[in-house]
């Protein structure tokens, strides 16, 4: 099927991203969230992105006008999904929201819309199986900053049709990344890796093995990671990699897997990462900047 129209559901971090990145590519597309404060937010967000594109020579004032044309702020969740071709979930990491979200979808929508979760740890079966219309349930796991990194990681579920599997990968190709195609168990590839790697890494920093900046740095140029284990940290979120160690733990009854305290520490403050201005780093100066950690 070709895709023309797409809705995102949620304008947090990654919803916006991902609204922005099918907007660039050419498609009619509503991101929609149930907060007003968070839909004004996400289309400030994409819009601050794009000027921050001309401002470095890397966009044009007529691409934006383009792109801007292609998107609209939706209210109202039936009116946003109604047209679309695909649709693409990105709310918080909560079972039963993400299952109410897609019960909904499978009224909402076309018969032959296609449903994506960009979940990063949670069974797409399960999600899939609240729409009525597994079939056209996949698992659309992007990665932040949307608009910067290049991969996106497809889950299949044993009821997920190959027409499916086939227009997600289509849509993935169309928005600019790499498509990887992965078999629905907890942490996928991607997430299961990432979350052990930093929990790995905080253990150390609470050990006092080195500061955050040199364990960061021992990875980039070490094992040509593109950004460190604890900065990645900050920039998806402190309690979204809590949740899915939480996620893995009960999946594999596996206590490896338990968050490390400091991790649980930083939270409990409040410290969330970048999106609340400090985690392991402070970053209100807009870089990662080392900062005292609790006891």
């Amino acid at each position: 099927m070709g895709i023309r129209s797409v809705a995102v559901i949620g304008a947090g971090t990654m919803g916006a991203g991902i609204a922005q990145v099918c907007a660039q590519a050419g498609w009619h597309t509503n991101l929609y969230d149930a907060f007003a404060e968070g839909l004004e937010r996400g289309m400030n967000t994409i819009d601050a992105f794009w000027d921050k594109g001309i401002a470095r020579g890397k966009t044009t004032a007529d691409q934006k006008a383009a792109w801007a044309a292609n998107l609209h702020a939706v209210s109202d969740m039936h009116e946003a999904v109604k047209d679309a071709d695909l649709v693409i979930e990105a709310v918080p990491e909560i079972p039963d929201l993400k299952h109410k979200i897609f019960a909904e979808l499978g009224s909402m929508t076309k018969e032959d819309c296609i449903l994506g979760t960009n979940t990063s740890s949670l069974s797409i079966a399960d999600i899939a199986a609240a729409s009525g219309r597994p079939e056209k349930v996949i698992g659309m796991h992007f990665f932040n900053p949307v608009p910067i990194m290049k991969l996106l990681e497809l889950i299949k579920h044993d009821s997920c049709s190959e027409e499916t599997t086939r227009a997600a990968t289509a849509a993935g190709e169309a928005m600019g990344k790499t498509t990887i195609l992965v078999k629905d168990v907890p942490g996928f590839a991607t997430s299961r890796l990432g979350v052990v790697l930093g929990n790995e890494a905080i253990r150390m920093l609470a050990d006092g093995v080195a500061s955050a900046k040199d364990i960061d740095t021992a990875m980039v140029l070490g094992y040509k990671h593109p950004m460190g284990p604890l900065a990645l940290t900050d920039l998806v979120g402190l309690d979204v990699r809590r949740d899915i160690l939480l996620n893995l733990k009960k999946s594999f009854n596996d206590d490896s897997y338990t968050p490390h305290p400091l991790l649980e520490k930083l939270i409990e403050e409040g410290r969330l990462g970048k999106k609340s201005g400090k985690g392991i780093y402070d970053w209100s100066s807009g870089s990662a900047e080392e900062t005292e950690l609790p006891e």
